[in-house]
């Protein structure tokens, strides 16, 4: 067989605009693919549910590869052990309460079971603004380039419409900081010192829709509830992920 290197260049053009075309609208978009995100688009998608997940980096991850200072293992309470169970990924006990885990298997099998489900993914890509109309509801994200806001171009954006957003995009909370500076009625606490017992106990109460269309997760949930960081025990990011396709699968389903 022969390979030519234009046919190769139009079958990736005309598949990536296919699947862009598709996802201008889907049921719910995911900004941020860390833990929290990936597992929110990872359990939705596995219900059906239409799920277009924007990262602005180049690999989905998040801050879960570097596990704790670089040494690529993470510890999940035992209260999350059964998302463990339900990607597959392997884990021992450390001490009574504590089990480790490889944050890379973890990443990887959550990434392989979104992909499976049918998530999209749509990395290298950053969000600008967030559309909100006279329903006063987030319906959907301004898009562009991670390179073209890195270099400072000027190039105009595309939108993508959706029924729900969920802002994942960890300690910075940028789409929740984007109602909030457009006006939205959003109170924004902040994040707090590093304090793992109460992050982790929290988070689940700061899960939730904190403007109409609009969920936190992971991180960004305590930083906009104004609670503290827990550092590498991601208990807490897979079960805020968890609420979180809850809450978006409740108002997509209504």
């Amino acid at each position: 067989m022969t390979l030519d290197e234009v046919t190769i260049s139009r079958a990736i053009l005309s598949e990536q605009s296919r699947i862009m075309l598709e996802y201008l609208d889907s049921d719910c978009t995911i900004v941020g693919g860390g833990p929290s995100g990936i597992t929110c688009a990872a359990l939705l998608a596995e219900e059906g549910i239409k799920v277009g997940l924007v990262e602005k980096k180049l690999s989905i991850g998040g801050g879960m590869w570097g596990g704790g200072m670089m040494f690529p293992r993470i510890v999940v309470q035992k209260e999350a052990l059964r998302l463990l169970d339900h990607f597959n990924i392997g884990y021992r006990e450390f001490e009574e309460g504590y089990y480790v885990a490889s944050s890379i298997e973890a990443v990887a099998k959550i990434l392989s079971a979104a992909c499976d489900a049918g998530v999209q993914i749509f990395n290298l890509t950053t969000v600008e603004d967030v559309v909100v109309k006279d329903a006063g509801a987030v319906e959907g994200l301004v898009i562009n380039w991670a390179p073209v806001e890195m270099t400072k171009l000027h190039v105009d954006p595309l939108m993508m419409h959706s029924k729900v957003t969920v802002d994942a995009t960890g300690h910075d909370s940028v789409i929740a900081h984007m109602v909030k500076n457009k006006g939205g009625k959003l109170e924004i606490k902040g994040e707090g010192f590093m304090w793992a017992e109460k992050a982790e106990s929290n988070i689940l109460m700061h899960t939730k829709e904190v403007f109409p269309g609009l969920i936190v997760t992971g991180m960004a949930a305590n930083a906009v509830g104004g609670e503290n960081r827990m550092g590498p025990v991601f208990g807490g990011m897979l079960l805020s992920g968890e609420k979180a396709a809850g809450l978006a699968k409740k108002k997509i389903k209504a």
